[in-house]
């Protein structure tokens, strides 16, 4: 059993930046992949940023160079840092984690927390 809070959404002007945060809570040994995805009206939730436990990273095109992600496993946190951010990026940003649970994985997702790019 796992719980995603976020925290950080909000409203910033274009050129803007915001940081998003996710803590998990429950119990689990520990997270395997830590992510962020996001989904806009009338389109389909993409993956924004990955981390893995080892820390490798992997981003979506569209934000590649903007957006930095990372985790802290000791507080079982994950942050997205979202520099020069654009009216798309305008989106509902949902926390994702997964683990491993008797040798089959599953995963969780938080409730969201909007972000609003626009001036």
């Amino acid at each position: 059993q796992v719980q995603l809070v976020e925290s950080g959404g909000g409203s910033v002007q274009p050129g803007g930046s915001l940081s998003l945060s996710c803590a998990a809570s429950g119990r689990f040994n520990s997270l395997n992949r830590m992510a962020w995805y996001r989904q806009a009206p009338r389109r389909s939730r993409e993956m924004v940023a990955v981390t893995t436990k080892s820390g490798g990273t992997d981003y979506a095109d569209s934000v590649k160079g903007r957006f930095t992600i990372s985790r802290d496993n000791a507080k079982n946190t994950v942050s997205l840092q979202m520099n020069n951010l654009t009216p798309e990026d305008t989106a509902v940003y949902y926390c994702y984690v997964d683990l491993s649970l008797h040798g089959s994985d599953v995963f969780f997702w938080g409730q969201g927390t909007q972000v609003t790019v626009s001036a």
